[in-house]
């Protein structure tokens, strides 16, 4: 993966460049008539910079991958296309994940978020709500912005992918918020995995479909590397879920130890090791996730059971292959290229990353 990180690295200036251009830092009257026209009134500028811009640049200024954009720009140049001339798109998912980070860590009553208070516990739950809303609907305007570049019938389909995805992104957002207050003991792996293809497989597939919607790539290219990007999206979720509770660097990581499990969430691991374990441990670990606790005794006594009976090995190695799979569709598709080549590495890296 040698070319692969210097890529990522490369493209993350070039990415906050480019959301500045569409959220500056501080804002002025003449922003916010081009966001939302003239005032019919008097706009109150100072507001919406402290409600809206300043807990939205607080969190991207934490880092973070970036790695839909990035994933965004492989497939435009995997088509063929000069991904510089619509790099605009490429922000679209990030600053909807943004979005999803902030009102996901409201809902989960997280504490951290990159090593450093969550939105909410900085401006306040009212403030967190708005600005990670405002998130979701702000890329709209780049559509609304470039529609020239890319023609009737393109921006109509990447409106369509948008709003879809958007809904989808909020029925996968439902699955796990119930199920991790425990009102739902019987999930299954496939429903489980549905949960993921929207909550986390959303923002990867909007971005492959964007990619290839404005790449004039063929109905068979964005189905499969839609589904290839889903994958991804899945395989980044479980990836996720281990390194909650397994990693050593907690620090790097960014997040609280076993926090998953303080929320109550049901992992791919948690499910395998429910459907798997004796009475006793079923009863136990069922216990300590509906507790939310914070002792972290009992969280290692959760994490003893998913390691009792393989759970974490079983999420690394389902995650392989759901990439893997999806993988095979897209490599015939795509014709060869140094690009096409990072695709695949990028899939891999995501789901055996260490943070």
């Amino acid at each position: 993966m040698t070319g692969l990180i210097p890529f990522l690295e490369k493209n993350k200036e070039l990415i906050d460049k480019t959301i500045e251009k569409y959220i500056p830092r501080k804002i002025d009257a003449a922003y916010l008539e081009w966001l939302a026209g003239p005032a019919g009134y008097k706009y109150d500028i100072g507001s919406i910079q402290k409600c809206i811009i300043d807990p939205t640049w607080n969190l991207l200024d934490r880092g973070g991958k970036r790695w839909r954009p990035s994933f965004f720009i492989l497939i435009t140049e995997s088509l063929g296309k000069k991904a510089s001339t619509l790099i605009d798109f490429a922000v679209i998912p990030e600053l909807i994940h943004n979005g999803t980070l902030i009102i996901d860590d409201v809902e989960d009553d997280s504490d951290k978020r990159r090593n450093k208070p969550t939105i909410h516990n900085i401006y306040g739950t009212d403030v967190a709500i708005n600005a990670g809303n405002a998130l979701y609907y702000i890329p709209l305007k780049i559509i609304d912005g470039n529609k020239d570049l890319i023609g009737p019938s393109q921006t109509s389909r990447v409106y369509e992918a948008y709003v879809q995805e958007m809904i989808n992104l909020s029925l996968g957002q439902a699955m796990d918020i119930w199920w991790h207050q425990g009102k739902n003991e019987n999930i299954t792996i496939e429903q489980y995995l549905q949960m993921c293809a929207y909550k986390t497989g959303t923002l990867a597939r909007l971005a492959a479909k964007l990619a290839v919607i404005i790449s004039s790539g063929t109905q068979e290219q964005e189905q499969k590397i839609s589904k290839f990007a889903e994958s991804i999206g899945i395989g980044f979720q479980i990836q996720d879920d281990i390194l909650d509770i397994t990693t050593s660097e907690r620090d790097k990581f960014g997040k609280s130890f076993g926090n998953d499990i303080h929320e109550g969430k049901r992992t791919l691991m948690v499910i395998h090791a429910l459907n798997n374990a004796c009475e006793t441990d079923k009863k136990k670990l069922t216990e300590i996730l509906n507790k939310h606790t914070r002792d972290e005794q009992e969280i290692n006594e959760a994490l003893a059971i998913l390691t009792k009976y393989n759970s974490i090995e079983h999420a690394k190695n389902t995650a392989k292959k759901i990439v893997k799979d999806a993988w095979s569709e897209v490599d015939p598709i795509l014709p060869e290229s140094e690009s096409k080549h990072m695709l695949s590495e990028f899939a891999t890296y995501l789901i055996e990353r260490d943070i």
